[in-house]
């Protein structure tokens, strides 16, 4: 198992779950950045509840699945958007306009597409999901 971007493994395993109909997966090792991203997800009702659970080596997260993702993954390149030029990246990733979400980070920290729009801010797209 490759793990050059855990935040890439963790959602393809997330969806994979989902599309077997598993309750709950596994992802490690942890990491802030997975944390704030889960975070995001859980207020948004994509998936349940998840628990940190500490090791030596890593450590893991445990995700309840609730099947309420279609799609997600990372967005590479790290594109950078601003107020202004965000809808061209919402038609190439998203199915339609106002569904689903970007988690972008920004100077004040990670938050989806539509708190840095409201606060006025750009940053650079990390993830999708919808």
């Amino acid at each position: 198992m490759s793990l050059n971007d855990p935040l890439a493994n963790c959602l393809s395993h997330i969806l994979n779950s989902e599309k077997q109909g598993k309750n709950e997966c596994l992802v490690g090792p942890k990491s802030k950045i997975l944390v704030s991203v889960l975070t995001l997800l859980k207020d948004s009702n994509y998936i349940g509840d998840f628990s940190v659970v500490d090791e030596s080596r890593g450590g893991w997260i445990k995700i309840n699945l609730i099947g309420n993702i279609n799609k997600c993954g990372v967005v590479k390149p790290r594109f950078s958007f601003t107020k202004d030029n965000y809808e061209t990246f919402e038609k190439r990733y998203l199915p339609s306009k106002n569904f689903g979400l970007f988690i972008v980070t920004t100077s004040k920290g990670i938050m989806t597409h539509k708190e840095a729009l409201d606060k006025g801010i750009g940053g650079k797209l990390i993830a999708y999901c919808y």
